[in-house]
Order: structure tokens, then sequence, then C-alpha cells
């Protein structure tokens, strides 16, 4: 197989996973207007934060009447494992300088995913910009959308759109749900959740059911998840320059 049908694959299979991933930014964008957040605001949030459950997480806390810091702590917590992923992708990508910050706001799961299963470091670079490019964009557009829909729809409640932030955010955890560690961090940081809703202020549950969540992660750390992506580093380069 010739080189250049190879990563006319790795564009296409990016491009499809851009296309698959970016159209939840359309509930995004919905969710975000209906829980008080302009369009302007939703966009940006898209645009500068570009991590969906992180996202998700934040206009849930607005929504329910938490304050916006107790929100933006919940979705920095959220966003953390990017961070993770960035460790990981450092040696396989090997850019250096504006390259390397550049690339930073492309780490998601995604990205990391097209990225880390490659067999050369050209693929992997490869992989990882035309999949992060690819949901960037077509996330965004998607939010745009969705915002301006949700603007001219009026009361979201009338729709249930108000409800509509924990079925969205079950969906992005549900496949990780597999692993038997998984199940039990879930069923403590629902546990504790629930408990602290009548007692504390909005957003409060939230993040108490990440930090369970962490712990647990903490303490099984050696044990392997089927649900993570694999761990490849020292990619031979591929003829790629650095």
């Amino acid at each position: 197989m010739t080189a250049q049908p190879t990563h006319r694959s790795i564009v296409r299979d990016g491009i499809a996973v851009g296309i698959a991933t970016g159209a939840y930014g359309i509930s995004f964008g919905a969710i975000s207007v209906a829980a008080g957040l302009s369009v302007l605001q939703t966009c940006a949030l898209s645009a500068l934060v570009f991590t969906g459950a992180s996202q998700f997480a934040l206009v849930g806390v607005v929504a329910a009447g938490g304050a916006p810091l107790s929100g933006a702590v919940t979705a920095l917590l959220l966003g953390s494992r990017n961070t993770l992923y960035g460790l990981r992708l450092a040696p396989q990508l090997a850019w250096t300088g504006w390259r390397r910050v550049a690339a930073a706001h492309l780490v998601i799961d995604e990205s990391t995913a097209m990225s880390v299963t490659r067999e050369t470091r050209a693929a992997a670079r490869l992989g990882f910009l035309s999949t992060g490019l690819a949901v960037f964009a077509f996330w965004n557009l998607a939010t745009l959308g969705g915002a301006l829909a949700g603007e001219s729809l009026g009361d979201p409640r009338s729709y249930g759109l108000d409800a509509a932030v924990g079925g969205a955010f079950l969906a992005l955890l549900w496949p990780r749900l597999r692993d038997r560690h998984n199940q039990l961090a879930a069923v403590l940081a629902v546990g504790l959740a629930l408990t602290l809703v009548p007692v504390t202020a909005a957003g409060v549950p939230v993040l108490a059911a990440g930090l369970v969540a962490l712990a647990v992660g903490v303490a099984t750390r050696k044990d392997p998840d089927p649900t993570e992506i694999p761990d490849r580093d020292d990619l031979p380069s591929g003829g790629e320059h650095r």
C-alpha cells in the first residue's frame, strides 16, 4: 500500500469522527442557551474550552442555579484528564515550541484515540490533526446552530430542555461504564451527590461526585481499564522531521 492512500484514509476517518462528534454540539448549544447563557457566551465556551464533558458540566451547574465559579471548578476537574492525554501524546507527536502550544488545544478524547494507535510519528500527527481540527470545526458550527435554534424556541422548560443536561452527560459517560471500577465510581458518586443535593448549594454535589471518581481512579490506578485508549510510546518517525 502506498503512502498516499494511507494518508487519505487517516484524514477520511478523522473527518468522519469530527462529523459524528460535532453533531453533539447542537445539543450543547441548545442546552446552554436554555441554561441562561447568550449565543455569544455559548459559542465562546465551545471555541475556548472545547471539551464536551466540561462544557455540559458547567452549563448544568448554571442551569441548576449554582454559582458560575462552582461550575467552572467542576468543568476544570473534568477537563483535567486532557492533561494526562497530553503527557501521553507529547513523546509520540514530538512537537516543540508554538506547535506544541497550538496542539494542546486539540487534545481531546477523539484526537488522542485517533493518534496513539498509529505505527509511525507521521501517521500519529496526521491522525491527531485531522481528527482534532474536524471535531473543532464541526463542534463549533453545531454549537452555533443549536444556540440559535434554542434561542428561537422561547421558554426551554416547555420543551424539556432544562432536563436535557443530565441526559447528555449520561450519554457521554455511558461507554465508560463497562469496567467494574468505573461502575463502582459511578455508584459512589451518585450516592454522594444525591445525599448532598438537599443540604448544599447547586454545583457542590457535582463537584463532590467528581472528587469521588478521582479518588477511585487514584486507588485503582494500577489496574487496567479496558475503556481507556492504549498506550503507545516511542513511535518511529516515519521520515518526519521534528
